[in-house]
């Protein structure tokens, strides 16, 4: 298992991460003010429920490439590194689908939590970050790589269920509000250049850490 340094760094990425709003996000969002609350919160557990997917596929891929060599794992963490950071170049200096308005109609909770799974699960960007992002803190020399993977992935999850969910509630109560704020270009490009930023960091500070 990761040392409890290690997963406190963890910890304070996925949390800088976290607030700030991404695609999934702004789905839940358009949920809540849609439906309200409850549709935001199931829109919430099925985007996790997701995440959930992808983060097992990392634990058997890293797995199986590390029982291949550790030398290939290496390569996966600089290659990681390397993607954290162009994804924030790209974030900050191009302009992200995920900025535009996003739109949902109304449809039963067991829809709107299906359709969560499904918009996160397809979304070939979150398998490519979890790839990148949790390979940083995993130490292959204090045990299986899968089972910190997993640990790690819970760890997020756990975080982003509270994060998202908060966004939720907000914006099923504040729905007019928030939907301006979400919408305005201004917003947005201060959103694309704090996520930017935060990724650039993270891969810069895991490319000089110089992983094993």
């Amino acid at each position: 298992m990761p040392d409890a340094t290690t997963f406190a760094l963890f910890v304070a990425a996925a949390l800088v991460m976290l607030v700030v709003p991404g695609p999934s996000v702004l789905y839940i969002v358009a949920r809540s003010i849609e439906g309200g609350r409850t549709a935001g919160l199931v829109s919430v557990l099925g985007v996790q429920t997701g995440a959930l997917v992808h983060i097992a596929f990392a634990a058997v891929g890293l797995s199986a490439i590390l029982a291949s060599s550790a030398v290939a794992f290496s390569v996966v963490k600089w290659l990681g590194a390397a993607y954290l950071i162009w994804l924030g170049l790209r974030r900050i200096l191009g302009r992200d689908e995920g900025d535009g308005e996003v739109t949902v109609e109304p449809a039963p909770l067991a829809r709107v939590f299906w359709q969560g799974v499904v918009v996160n699960t397809l979304n070939p960007k979150t398998a490519l970050f979890f790839l990148a992002f949790l390979p940083q803190f995993v130490d292959p020399s204090r045990g299986a790589a899968w089972t910190q993977i997993l640990l790690l992935g819970a760890a997020f999850v756990i975080l982003a269920l509270c994060s998202d969910g908060l966004y939720a509630l907000l914006s099923g109560t504040a729905g007019g509000w928030l939907r301006l704020r979400m919408k305005g270009a201004s917003f947005r490009q201060t959103q694309r250049f704090v996520s930017g930023g935060i990724l650039i960091a993270l891969g810069a500070v895991a490319a000089v850490a110089g992983k094993d």
